[in-house]
């Protein structure tokens, strides 16, 4: 049954409304770096994490565009991430973030305090830094969180909590006991 003869009718949306992945990668290429960076501790990884998913989504565009294309794009981030985990079993972190990849105004937003939070970020166990970007940098919620990581919410709610736990301590340390 066509969905005209239902009473239904389907407006296609024409080139000029229909968001283009460009515009998207555009807008919203800053905050996925910053959740990307917050995901795995270092700029060059987090181009590459982001780099990846924009790769793996844009054959789905014309799916994803009107749905949620930014969180399909996170959670392809978040199970690559994992995934890369699962492989080398171990996470190598730089030893100190520079600026964020050549966009001023995330740069100009970057204070020494900011430096030291990426410091303490990078210390975390992995799924931990996974809960704290997502809840924090990405502002999910619990729930959410859990979807994207593939756990309950309890499990959220545990990791962030020692998550934030260790930051706190981390961030009161005097930097000669790091």
């Amino acid at each position: 049954m066509q969905l005209e003869e239902a009473g239904v009718s389907r407006r296609l949306l024409t080139t000029e409304e229909e968001p283009s992945f460009d515009d998207f990668v555009r807008a919203r290429l800053p905050q996925l770096l910053r959740l990307g960076r917050a995901l795995t501790g270092d700029e060059h990884r987090a181009a590459d994490l982001v780099q990846d998913a924009l790769e793996r989504a844009l054959p789905r565009w014309r799916v994803i565009r009107t749905d949620n294309p930014e969180g399909y794009v996170r959670r392809i981030m978040v199970n690559r991430n994992i995934s890369a985990w699962r492989r080398a079993r171990r996470e190598w972190l730089s030893e100190r973030p520079s600026d964020l990849l050549g966009t001023d105004a995330l740069r100009a937003t970057d204070t020494p305090r900011d430096e030291e939070l990426w410091a303490a970020l990078r210390r975390l166990a992995p799924r931990q830094r996974t809960v704290i970007a997502l809840r924090y940098f990405a502002d999910q919620t619990e729930a959410q969180t859990a979807a994207l990581m593939g756990c309950s919410v309890g499990a959220v709610k545990s990791q962030a909590h020692t998550a934030l736990t260790r930051l706190r301590e981390l961030i009161a340390e005097p930097e000669e006991d790091r």
